[in-house]
Order: structure tokens, then sequence, then C-alpha cells
């Protein structure tokens, strides 16, 4: 893809968010981009049809099993991170707001063992309550508006079991002035709520790319300690 079609398309998905943002409803945008794709993940700008390089790094180096242990991917996306979380041995939940990136990923991995449905981070599911040992957020959070951080902050900490852990990756930004967006990259003030979910930080690591070197982004561990 060229240059000029990569800003295309982000001209496209920012304005269909800004759209949904002033409808109320910032989560709608994400299932436009997914049904106007017509199967083609170059039409999404955040499909890599391969796991986060951070979480790859995570579960090498901490030498993950997931054996007996259960894990929950918050917008799932095409699938990728739910699926080596699931070859590492948790038994994997994965959801997306969207029902066309649902149905993708179904089609992607028809055998999978990961059960892939679909959700919504605003809404109260108390099933999921304090129930994952393993948690993955990627990307979610930087992608919805300022206004509704704290909710999602709130809701996706309650889903980490007592001992269970958390990680982020995330994009960071050095001041709580509000970005242009999305993506809507974190503050360390917002990122510091986790704690105040009852969540420790065990460990942060920071990554750039050569792709986008004047990007930063945080790969951040936390640990329920009830």
């Amino acid at each position: 893809m060229s240059e000029q079609n990569r800003q295309e398309l982000r001209q496209k998905v920012q304005q269909l968010a800004h759209q949904a943002i002033n409808e109320n409803n910032p989560t709608a945008w994400f299932e436009t981009v997914y049904q106007t794709s017509n199967g083609d993940p170059n039409q999404i700008p955040w499909a890599k049809l391969s796991p986060h390089f951070a979480l790859e790094m995570w579960l090498k180096e901490k030498q993950i099993s997931g054996k007996n242990k259960k894990a929950l991917v918050i917008g799932c996306g095409l699938g990728d991170d739910a699926e080596i979380l699931s070859k590492v041995g948790f038994q994997v939940i994965a959801f997306d707001v969207s029902p066309s990136a649902i149905a993708w990923c179904q089609t992607r991995f028809p055998h999978s063992y990961v059960d892939y449905e679909v959700g919504d981070l605003f809404a109260e599911n108390e099933s999921w309550r304090k129930e994952f040992d393993f948690v993955f957020e990627c990307h979610t959070i930087q992608a919805l508006p300022l206004k509704v951080r704290s909710e999602i902050i709130e809701k996706t900490s309650q889903f980490v079991a007592n001992n269970g852990q958390l990680l982020i990756i995330t994009r960071i930004r050095d001041s709580e002035t509000p970005p242009q967006g999305p993506p809507w990259a974190l503050s360390m003030n917002e990122l510091n709520e986790f704690e105040k979910q009852g969540l420790i930080l065990i460990e942060k690591q920071q990554f750039k790319t050569k792709e986008m070197p004047e990007i930063t982004t945080l790969r951040l561990e936390y640990q329920r300690k009830d």
C-alpha cells in the first residue's frame, strides 16, 4: 500500500470515529471499518495478520504456560493475539464489538480452540468479573476517546482474577493535553488509574519501531493483589 493510500485510510478511520463519537456511540465505527473492508486486511489499519511482537516477546521472555488458566482478549480484531495465547495453553475467550471481525476470525481459524464472541466493553458482564487469570488489551483503550477512558480502565481491570495478570500494549503520550486521534495515546496519569483499581504494576517496557520511530509504545504488566 502506498503512503498516499495509508493516509487516505487514516483519514477515513478518523472521520468514522469522530462521527461515532458525535452520535454518542464511540465504538460504532469499528464495525463500519471491518464491514466496508470487503475482506481485505489492508483496509484495517491495525491488522498485521500476526501476533503483536511485544506479546510474543513477553510470552517467550516469561516462558508462559497457560495450562489450566483462563485468558480474555479485549478487542480481538482478526484473532492473531488470541491464537498465540491458545497455543501456549490458555483457555481463551476473545471478543470484539464488531460482528464482522468475529466472523472473520472464525473463517480464518475454523479449527480454533478460542471462543470468539461479539461483545461490548461498555456492557455489564458480571459472569466475567474477576474471572480471568490473564487479560490482554492491545490498542483498544487508545482507540476510544478520553471522555470514556476512566470507565474503560475500570471495566478492563474488573476482568482480572485475584493474583491474575493484565498485559497492556498502548501508545503513550508525555502530556496531559488531549491528543488528536484516533488513536488517542494514553498518558501516565491515565495508566495510573489501573493501580486505583487494585492492580499493581509489575513491569513496564518501552518500544519504538523502525517503521514509526516517532511513536513510543509501552507494554505494561499488572497483577491483582487483593
